[in-house]
């Protein structure tokens, strides 16, 4: 058995808790499968984390990445990612009952685009090919979108000055990157339109910051959330960034002592660590944490006692530092969610933080 590291305690960064978005798209394949019963057909993970994913299985959802495999007369909910229109058309073909959980933040992009394209104009989008929400996005369109994912793709965009040229972004990108590629766009296409708002989600962009100002002060950051979560990937590439030690796991059982062994206190310039994504299964990795790296007190913002992991509730992607005081810090990311960490809850006060995007 490998010998626990002590650690003194365990915080909580804020802000932290997922969005409003995937809150609001689990609670429609919840009310499908309440209202019309199993199965629910899912086109793609309602959001990409595997417990939030592996608990709708087990109430009767079906995820599907083929619209061939729905039978027909069935219940289709489009993932919180989005679709193209070419999904839309199939599965209105086919009569499906659809319920559509498009993120509305992913909408806005869609809708901001279909104006523009009226207008006459191309696009240049900012993200991550292969990402479900980016196949979405680009599939609004037939033609005249191109995908960057990184400063030299900017240059290798055929479209020339006079094009009439629009921006939009993956919602949940890195801020830093975007605003890299943004600049290169900006000199490549001076005239190049910007949305009115950036289209990088709130939530994102937010708990990216959380980690800024965490890394600096931080021996290891540990992001608990899926290796498939844009979010969670962005959050550990942040706090990389700054210099930080990070790690992504998908459940305790992936925690490793040795991240934390000869992580000692009394380094001036560290503190605390950083993100990940909420639920039931991130208590079980701070506990999994208390016990395995040999933490003697648990704490989060403002002192109060980190809640035990008991009770029910989706997953919580939690990230966790070993600070100069010999603290460990844990910080949500977006993604997944806890009933109980919702904003007023009294079940466990240290998760009554704001946690949500405005829409």
């Amino acid at each position: 058995m490998t010998k626990p590291v002590h650690v003194e305690e365990v915080l909580l960064a804020e802000p932290r808790g997922f969005c409003a978005g995937v809150d609001r798209a689990i609670e429609i394949v919840e009310r499908a499968l309440t209202k019309f019963g199993a199965p629910i057909y899912v086109r793609h993970e309602i959001v990409h984390n595997t417990y939030v994913v592996n608990d709708l299985k087990t109430k009767g959802a079906i995820f599907i990445e083929d619209l061939a495999e729905v039978p027909a007369g069935a219940t289709l909910v489009f993932s919180a990612h989005g679709v193209s229109q070419a999904i839309r058309r199939e599965a209105s073909e086919r009569g499906f009952t659809i319920f559509d959980a498009t993120c509305p933040l992913v909408t806005k992009v869609h809708v901001e685009m279909a104006k523009l394209r009226k207008e006459g104009y191309d696009f240049i989008m900012i993200g991550h090919k292969g990402h479900p929400e980016v196949e979405g996005t680009v599939g609004q369109l037939t033609e005249g979108i191109h995908l960057v994912e990184d400063v030299a793709d900017v240059e290798q965009v055929p479209v020339d000055s006079s094009t009439r040229l629009a921006v939009v972004t993956q919602t949940t990108l890195s801020v830093d990157d975007a605003a890299e590629i943004l600049a290169a766009v900006k000199r490549r296409f001076p005239n190049v339109r910007e949305p009115k708002q950036q289209d990088i989600c709130y939530a994102t962009q937010n708990r990216q910051d959380a980690v800024k100002v965490l890394a600096p002060q931080v021996d290891v950051m540990v992001v608990v959330g899926s290796l498939s979560s844009s979010n969670s990937n962005r959050l550990r590439e942040v706090a990389e960034r700054l210099g930080t030690d990070a790690y992504m796991v998908d459940s305790a059982d992936d925690l490793k002592p040795e991240w934390f062994a000869g992580k000692q206190p009394g380094r001036p310039d560290r503190g605390r660590v950083g993100p990940g994504d909420p639920g039931h299964a991130g208590h079980r990795a701070v506990a999994r944490t208390r016990r395995r790296v040999g933490a003697q007190h648990t704490g989060c913002a403002g002192n109060r006692a980190l809640p035990s992991a008991h009770g029910s509730g989706r997953q919580v992607d939690e990230g966790f530092g070993l600070s100069r005081n010999g603290q460990v810090a844990a910080y949500n990311s977006p993604l997944h969610a806890q009933h109980s960490s919702r904003p007023g809850s009294t079940a466990h006060p240290c998760w009554t933080l704001p946690c949500y995007a405005k829409t």
